[in-house]
């Protein structure tokens, strides 16, 4: 499971800028930020850039420090990575490649550069610090370039499942199923008889009370949904990042 993570220098900063928190979500499509007040509203304007490939370590953190360049005064860094991630630690990166990848202390490199302390999580449970209501079962399912998924009980977040790279229909997994080179391919009607398909797999396996559905493909949801579904917004994966700071909150395993 993954754990947040505090590391760089520290910039020197002083009023409220100090309290402020630069969310950074990185995404297969592309890489958001914004910077947060100290209630998780954001009072900046959200910059966006393509995500870069061939996306090494190198060139992702080149990418977000300009990307941020002009966002203003911050105190603090969350990042939200699609992938597995341990601390400081990339585990898995699988839009990115794996090998190139696992092992790099991304918030170290980042808070390095940006001269402030990082904190990184999973991109889908960043998400899911936003919107879940903190009572009973919630899975927080993001539709994007891939799929992503967090778990959490009673506010408290659970162990990590890739249920991505699970095989979900006979070979294929989550991500080849309905992810959005699926959608692209099958078009939007077939790929939404996937998705319904796949909630109700996910309901027999796990008997969650809620299920957030977000990523840049939610609102491509077409079917009709049962009160246990909510759709969210794709800015959830930055505003999320506020939750890092506050230790009651943060993040454990």
């Amino acid at each position: 499971m993954s754990r947040a993570n505090r590391t760089g220098s520290g910039r020197a900063r002083s009023g409220a800028a100090s309290t402020r928190t630069l969310a950074i979500d990185i995404g297969g499509t592309g890489l958001k930020a914004s910077v947060l007040d100290t209630r998780g509203r954001m009072v900046t304007d959200r910059v966006r850039v393509p995500t870069p490939y061939p996306c090494t370590p190198k060139v992702l953190v080149k990418t977000l420090v300009d990307l941020v360049a002009p966002v203003g005064a911050y105190g603090r860094v969350s990042v939200g990575f699609p992938g597995v991630v341990r601390g400081d630690l990339i585990v898995t990166a699988p839009h990115f490649g794996n090998e190139i990848w696992r092992g790099f202390g991304l918030a170290r490199a980042l808070g390095a550069q940006l001269r402030a302390p990082v904190r990184l999580l999973n991109d889908a449970e960043m998400q899911g610090l936003a919107v879940i209501a903190g009572k009973g079962l919630e899975l927080v399912v993001t539709l994007g370039t891939g799929v992503g998924t967090a778990l959490f009980r009673d506010g408290e977040l659970m162990p990590h499942l890739e249920l991505a790279h699970h095989p979900v229909h006979g070979s294929r997994t989550y991500n080849q199923y309905i992810g959005d080179k699926a959608r692209r391919k099958i078009g939007a009607r077939r790929w939404n008889r996937r998705v319904r398909r796949v909630l109700a797999i996910l309901q027999s396996l796990l008997n969650y009370d809620r299920i957030y559905l977000g990523g840049g493909n939610g609102r491509r949801t077409a079917f009709k949904k049962d009160r246990s579904v909510r759709l969210v917004s794709n800015d959830a994966g930055m505003l999320g990042g506020i939750a890092l700071w506050r230790d009651k909150d943060r993040p454990s395993i």
